[in-house]
């Protein structure tokens, strides 16, 4: 018995292994166009194989290649006879009659398919993926609208069904029965927003929020669709609609406010501070201080307002002074210790670079550096900020004594990089060029691309320009100023260029002298002289190498704080076109076509 029940397997083992190489050897055929011999082979595969539907299909392929239409309307018709259910052979035998271009016949027996469909879920799916696979959409469609009538469900096909419209580029309809899937079935959520965002053009999203809308009006209860539409909002930009509906479904669902610190980042990221701060506010106010979320929020509410006073470019002494109250308010409540380490630090930076009181802002880091259990990270952060403010001083001791700290302890760190990366600087300020050189040329290889970069272009710029006077003049006056800016000491460092410019007025630095006076210009916030002397750099020194970053600095400006598009359009076209190689190519050719109005 045991030796028969083995001989048995051999056998089987042995027909499916020659089943395979018959299978492998038919398709090479087929691929290599020898229809004869591959309509043979699968013939043989499809008696063999209990009338596998693919092999059948593929037979039929080959004898249509082959013109032999006459035997193939035959094997066809015997087909039919022999399973009537498979009414998707209709299909099969349309396809014979339209690749004969008799259309009338083929539309006859397409009719005759979904004419004799059953209330069959495996049929209906069968039918309309051969109508699917000789593109025939509406079709396909109007197969699975009749089987949903004869399943008596609506929602069965609604899924396929909006992958038809979505071919047959109908994309209301495609979107209404993506919803009906969705609602059918709440897990899709997640899959339909993909396809969403893959599939809609920003325009479509209008048809997305009026469906939503009138589907909320008719059934308040299914609690997917105000969720779907906030995050049409989000698609859409529209924070503040977007919060209006997930703060209504946190309270309505009792939520611990997780969807709106969610929602409040993405409105910070897309720069919307003032939704950010409302969203971050609403939870502190909401949730109380019993809530996770409590500190994060108040945190992020206080750098939202941070953002939006130093980014806007647009603030008074009073905007600043009611922002550092409110740090200081904060830490009146949670106190000054290891935890508010990082709050402390950003109140040391509005200290520093906008309220002007550096020795303010040096005494709360000189603080935070010395809190028991500081996460070192953040103490390594803190240090590298303080010899900042050192060197803003003019404490060039301090400032390169905390930055080499920061270099030992984070030495394989991209902190140890960056802290590596001001001390070699601080050497370039202080015109030790060629100390600074070696360590660039080491930086260069940091895994942090800005640093890597940043390093790059001073080492450049050093070999560039050394030795180009024998006494070294030129540069050490430039590096000078270049401290100066750093200090915001501005008015001493116009002279410092002007006496570089009035030593040598011939010198390839002439390019750079006035690229960093715009760059004093942007920090003055003085819009028409940055323009003039950007201008100037484009006009006058289009071959040196400040000419690519006058011309996007001077396209950001035109779009970001001008408000004309239509100019910093020009200017971004003129990089990728004019400074093909650039590094900057890339990123205008992508705010061009954002400007032009592109699906990007």
């Amino acid at each position: 018995m045991r030796y028969r029940f083995l001989v048995c397997l051999i056998l089987l083992a042995t027909s499916f292994t020659l089943s395979a190489q018959k299978s492998r050897l038919a398709m090479q055929y087929y691929q290599n166009g020898e229809y004869s011999k591959a309509a043979s082979l699968y013939e043989k595969l499809y008696e063999e194989q209990n009338f596998n539907d693919q092999y059948f299909e593929r037979y039929i392929e080959c004898l249509i290649s082959l013109e032999e239409y006459e035997k193939c309307e035959a094997a066809i018709k015997k087909q039919i006879k022999k399973r009537p259910k498979q009414v998707q052979l209709y299909v099969t035998y349309g396809n014979l009659y339209e690749r004969q271009n008799k259309e009338e016949e083929a539309n006859v027996q397409y009719r005759n398919a979904i004419k004799q469909l059953t209330p069959d879920h495996n049929i209906i799916r069968k039918l309309s993926d051969a109508f699917n696979r000789l593109t025939k959409y509406k079709l396909a469609i109007e197969t699975y609208e009749k089987g949903s009538e004869l399943l008596k469900d609506k929602q069965v096909f609604a899924y396929n069904l909006a992958s038809l419209y979505r071919r047959s580029g109908n994309t209301k309809k495609m979107i209404e029965y993506y919803l009906n899937s969705v609602e059918a079935s709440p897990s899709r959520m997640g899959s339909i927003r993909t396809l969403f965002q893959r599939y809609l053009q920003p325009e479509d999203y209008e048809f997305l929020q009026a469906q939503l809308y009138e589907r909320i009006q008719e059934d308040r209860e299914i609690a997917i669709y105000p969720e779907l539409l906030s995050w049409v909002f989000i698609q859409r930009k529209d924070y503040k609609n977007a919060f209006r509906q997930v703060r209504a479904l946190d309270r309505k669902n009792k939520e611990n406010g997780s969807r709106v610190y969610q929602l409040a980042n993405i409105a910070s990221n897309g720069k919307d501070y003032d939704i950010a701060i409302k969203a971050f506010d609403y939870i502190v106010e909401e949730k109380g201080v019993t809530s996770s979320y409590y500190i994060p929020s108040k945190q992020e509410s206080l750098a939202c307002k941070r953002k939006k006073i130093v980014e806007g470019f647009n603030y008074s002494v009073e905007d600043l002074k009611a922002l550092e109250s409110e740090y200081n308010t904060f830490l009146d409540e949670f106190g000054r210790n290891k935890t508010t380490a990082n709050i402390l630090v950003e109140l040391a930076d509005l200290e520093a670079f906008y309220l002007n009181d550096l020795g303010k802002a040096t005494t709360i880091l000189d603080e935070v550096i010395k809190f028991p259990g500081i996460n070192p990270a953040t103490q390594a952060e803190g240090k590298i900020k303080l010899a900042d403010y050192y060197l803003m001083q003019g404490e060039i001791w301090e400032a390169t004594l905390l930055y080499s700290q920061v270099d030992k302890a984070f030495k394989d760190d991209i902190l140890g990089h960056e802290a590596r990366f001001r001390n070699a600087r601080l050497s370039y300020y202080a015109g030790d060029f060629q100390w600074a050189q070696t360590q660039f040329k080491v930086l260069k290889r940091s895994t942090s691309k800005l640093i890597a970069n940043d390093a790059l272009d001073l080492a450049v710029f050093i070999t560039d320009n050394l030795g180009l006077d024998s006494t070294e003049t030129s540069l050490k006056l430039y590096s000078e100023a270049d401290l100066l800016v750093f200090q915001n000491r501005f008015d001493e460092s116009f002279v410092k260029l002007d006496s570089l410019i009035a030593q040598f007025p011939d010198h390839s630095l002439q390019d750079d002298v006035k690229y960093m006076k715009a760059q004093i210009y942007k920090k003055q916030k003085d819009w028409d002289s940055m323009v003039a002397m950007y201008e100037d750099i484009i006009e006058n020194h289009a071959e040196e190498i400040r000419a690519d970053n006058a011309l996007f600095e001077l396209a950001d400006l035109q779009e970001n704080q001008l408000n004309n598009p239509t100019r910093a359009q020009e200017l971004y076209e003129k990089i990728f076109i004019d400074f093909s190689n650039s590094t900057f190519a890339v990123e205008a050719r992508k705010r061009f076509r954002k400007l032009r109005g592109d699906n990007i």
